[in-house]
């Protein structure tokens, strides 16, 4: 069974009813897939919503988030593994200064989903499982 981790751009596309990324949402609903956000990005979207005074948006949203599963960070190991994912961006010179990424990619790698995202920080991260459903 597949396992999806969707970043915020991807969650943001299928709100607005990008066609292209709706279609392969409920592809892999209807296959049975296990479909994640992360709480980090439920915060920062919340956040956002918040700031900007959309509240119609805000409600739409958690109304999405309620229907698919919350990853949370606890894990020593997210924490490991996003230092090494640190690490190995500041030897090759593209070192990121969004912590949210890099645990993000982290929690993706150790509970083997698959993060979905039109994010190109991403790309820089070896052992990450990526899908780009945007496809622009």
């Amino acid at each position: 069974m597949n396992r999806y981790l969707l970043d915020t751009n991807i969650i943001t596309a299928i709100l607005k009813g990008n066609d292209n990324v709706c279609e392969k949402y409920w592809t892999v609903v209807v296959d049975g897939a296990d479909i994640y956000i992360s709480a980090i990005r439920i915060m920062k979207s919340k956040e956002d919503f918040l700031w900007v005074g959309a509240p119609a948006q805000l409600n739409k949203f958690e109304e999405f988030c309620e229907a698919i599963n919350i990853l949370y960070l606890g894990e020593k190991t997210i924490f490991d593994k996003a230092s090494e994912f640190y690490a190995r961006l500041k030897k090759s010179g593209k070192e990121h200064k969004a912590d949210a990424d890099i645990f993000i990619a982290a929690s993706a790698t150790i509970r083997k989903l698959t993060l979905v995202s039109d994010d190109g920080i991403f790309t820089d991260i070896g052992e990450l499982a990526l899908e780009n459903w945007i496809n622009r």
